[in-house]
């Protein structure tokens, strides 16, 4: 976004990363914005919200993006864990739309749902942020037909295997991670590789741009085809 000339304003939990990532694009010669919250209380996110309207004076697009796989299963759960895993997962994602509005009608702005594969394939015991995932999925078409008279905009980007800090975290639980990456990425069928961090910003920066002015309500799938095609074709291909 920074580099097309947008100003983004990063929100979240992590407070080092966002400084971090604030301090890289201001290097780099952009305006941007890094703000600390949790946003699992709703009243954190209206506060957020209220920040950037106050310094920006508006808001243009809200990307949901926030969330975590947090391996909250049917058998290794319990309801406890599984609200707790929906509320790091789904509940931000309305709370932040429900206070974005007011900004969002003046501009006639969108909002990005960033969903999961696990949404359509399921995954095993990760009941929790399935359940999320699919969520997202579903209030973008509900918010789409919800907000079509104001001309607001809505779209779910859907990754699959995307390398990010997170994604490595993950990898490095297992006793050879390079071995356990190789097994993932050969039911990749385009390329047989993990799509990049990148390659689902550049969905996300062109579905909330004006290039994007006529597309509510779809789910785009950025996942070389992982979820689609059928995973033999790259050995058939190979």
């Amino acid at each position: 976004m920074a580099a097309e000339g947008g100003i983004p304003v990063i929100i979240g939990r992590s407070k080092q990363a966002g400084e971090d990532l604030q301090k890289e694009l201001s290097n780099e010669g952009h305006e941007v914005s890094a703000l600390f919250y949790e946003l699992g209380p709703a009243e954190n996110c209206e506060a957020a919200v209220s920040q950037v309207v106050d310094k920006y004076g508006q808001i243009d697009a809200l990307v949901n993006n926030a969330g975590e796989n947090d391996g909250v299963g049917l058998e290794n759960g319990n309801p406890e864990k599984f609200l707790g895993s929906m509320s790091n997962n789904l509940f931000h994602y309305y709370y932040m739309a429900h206070y974005c509005l007011p900004a969002l009608k003046k501009s006639q702005g969108s909002i990005l749902n960033v969903s999961s594969k696990t949404a359509v394939t399921g995954q095993g015991n990760t009941a929790g942020y399935a359940a999320s995932k699919g969520a997202h999925l579903a209030l973008t078409r509900e918010w789409a037909v919800e907000l079509l008279k104001y001309n607001i905009r809505v779209n779910a980007v859907v990754p699959a295997e995307v390398m990010t800090p997170l994604y490595n975290k993950w990898l490095g639980t297992f006793d050879d991670p390079d071995t356990k990456r190789r097994e993932i990425e050969k039911n990749i069928p385009l390329g047989n590789r993990m799509t990049t961090a990148e390659e689902i910003a550049d969905m996300a920066v062109f579905l909330i741009s004006e290039r994007a002015s006529h597309i509510t309500g779809q789910h785009i799938f950025v996942d070389g085809g992982y979820v689609h095609l059928d995973r033999s074709l790259s050995v058939l291909g190979g």
